[in-house]
């Protein structure tokens, strides 16, 4: 069902001019804050514990992978750790639209979607560097694959079938599982977006270990591949 009256009225933002969503200042999310009074909060980045030096505070770290693989809530610690900001690219969306991203979907479809992904994604880029989490199928596009490797160190979380279901389930705002059997649509997903997802700079499996696990086989990974001069390692 498409959403009523407030909301119904805010997502017109989306349709309206789509480019009011590259500003996170536009009129269509100034419009969005003062008429339903509620934004994402700014996240504050709690600097590094003493003793650790930040890893290249100049570098983007963008993670990658399918819905329930842990990207928001691995990249809220990402962040902290590495003491930069943390950015959800659909939460970004949906600020400045002013409705869900199911809405979206339902009222313009995906592919005005992904037009909008892919230049949120490039407005982040272009700004201070964080950790930036993305959507399951912003790496897919080929320009925002293409801006992700030009400007940051691309993680995929990859995680197995199983886990990705007991994840989902636990949330029913994901627009494309309401189109069938959850499961059969995970596993295609997996068939031809992994391929893809490949291509990030760096795989760090997660699972069934601790959010913890994960973060500290991420950090290892970038200490191995950041070069100490702040070259992204495809430039050494």
């Amino acid at each position: 069902m498409l959403c009523e009256n407030v909301n119904h009225r805010l997502c017109q933002n989306f349709g309206a001019d789509r480019r009011d969503i590259l500003s996170p200042r536009s009129a269509a999310f100034n419009a969005t804050h003062g008429a339903i009074g509620r934004i994402a909060p700014a996240y504050t980045a709690i600097p590094p514990p003493p003793g650790r030096s930040m890893l290249n505070p100049e570098q983007f770290v963008v993670l990658v992978g399918l819905m329930g693989a842990g990207k928001t809530s691995i990249g809220r610690r990402l962040a902290d750790t590495l003491g930069i900001p943390f950015i959800d690219t659909d939460e970004e969306i949906v600020n400045a639209a002013g409705c869900s991203i199911a809405d979206i979907f339902e009222i313009y479809g995906e592919q005005a979607f992904r037009e909008v992904e892919e230049r949120v994604m490039a407005r982040i880029l272009s700004e201070t560097p964080s950790v930036v989490a993305t959507g399951g199928g912003a790496f897919i596009n080929d320009q925002t694959r293409d801006l992700i490797a030009r400007h940051s160190i691309s993680v995929w979380l990859k995680a197995d079938l199983k886990i990705l279901l007991e994840r989902t389930k636990r949330r029913d705002s994901r627009p494309i599982l309401k189109a069938g059997d959850p499961q059969k649509i995970l596993r295609e997903l997996m068939e031809t977006r992994y391929p893809i997802y490949a291509e990030a700079d760096l795989t760090v499996e997660t699972g069934e270990e601790s959010v913890s696990d994960t973060l500290q086989g991420i950090m290892a990974a970038l200490e191995t591949l950041m070069p100490t001069d702040g070259a992204k390692p495809n430039e050494v």
